[in-house]
């Protein structure tokens, strides 16, 4: 699964939370721009193969489930030019997302940009054979031959993950597929994601991780780590609720520190300072909520004392 602060967080809108940040006003948007133009967005290497990812990308459940609607297809486009323009790459999807393939597939193949996005989705049928119809239904509505990520979606134990990775395996042994992964969005199934990483391997761990969730830094990111998987993280606004807990709240001072310049981008920045992660994929569905996105990946990044201080603030929202 992937957020967004919207719906994500469904109780202020976007635009509300930048203009809190650093009271800045309504003006973040023109001043975000402008930043975004100045520095790359950081990229960090897949350990399996040192190619560069950027460390934001775009996660589509929810709010790429629009179907046919044609003014929601078209902010959702803006919402990928704008990635792309600002030095993004990964677009996560799922086929349990609704419709979000088949938009991701049809906007990408009307842009003509396909080759210039690091594509991502999943399976979760059962069995071998059902596994490979279910990956070949995914090509089908993204509109492509081949993906960067394929990732067995929320892992049940070692066994019906070793059947899923032997499909996609084999795909990957045709050329369709480039890099192997698996996922799962709750805490309490990690046990069995720790089984099945130290046995399977994979290339990529898509998780959730967020100031307000961070039992993944206990085991999961240090054994990623260990393992040389790379690490995606979505709910990285764990549901809305940091959102929730800081509205009306100023940014404080010290966020400028590590050049945060709003809400967004603080919770982000605690998300990617952990150097195990490789890529955060908040869901988006404005052009401006992607440039902020990105802005979290510019600019210095909390070290780990200043870590611990936004830990501390967190709880004393309590």
């Amino acid at each position: 699964m992937n957020n967004t602060r919207f719906p994500d967080n469904k109780l202020m809108s976007r635009r509300k939370f930048l203009a809190l940040a650093a009271g800045i006003g309504v003006t973040a948007l023109p001043y975000a721009r402008a930043y975004a133009a100045d520095a790359p967005v950081l990229a960090r290497l897949i350990p399996r193969s040192g190619e560069r990812l950027p460390v934001v990308g775009l996660g589509t459940a929810v709010v790429f489930d629009i179907g046919e609607d044609a003014a929601k297809r078209a902010e959702r486009r803006a919402v990928i030019q704008t990635m792309l323009d600002g030095g993004g790459k990964m677009i996560d999807t799922a086929p349990s997302y609704g419709t979000a393939e088949s938009v991701v597939g049809d906007l990408l193949a009307a842009m003509g940009r396909r080759d210039g996005v690091f594509l991502a989705t999943k399976v979760r049928a059962d069995g071998h054979e059902e596994a490979l119809a279910q990956m070949r239904e995914s090509f089908q509505r993204l509109r492509t031959d081949r993906v960067d990520l394929m990732q067995v979606h929320n892992v049940r134990d070692v066994r019906d993950a070793g059947v899923q990775l032997r499909a996609v395996r084999e795909l990957r042994e045709k050329g369709a597929i480039r890099y192997v992964g698996i996922t799962h969005f709750q805490a309490r199934a990690y046990d069995r994601v720790v089984e099945v990483l130290r046995r399977e391997k994979p290339d990529f761990l898509q998780l959730n991780y967020s100031l307000a969730e961070r039992s993944a830094e206990e085991k999961l990111l240090p054994l990623a780590a260990d393992a040389g998987t790379a690490v995606v993280v979505n709910l990285p606004f764990g549901r809305g609720k940091l959102f929730a807990a800081v509205r009306g709240k100023s940014l404080p001072g010290w966020a400028a520190e590590f050049e945060a310049r709003s809400w967004g981008q603080f919770f982000l920045k605690y998300v990617l300072a952990h150097e195990a992660v490789t890529c955060v994929i908040p869901g988006t569905d404005k052009p401006e909520y992607m440039v902020d996105n990105l802005n979290a990946g510019r600019g210095r990044l909390p070290d780990a004392a200043m870590r611990r201080k936004m830990v501390e603030f967190w709880r004393s929202l309590g």
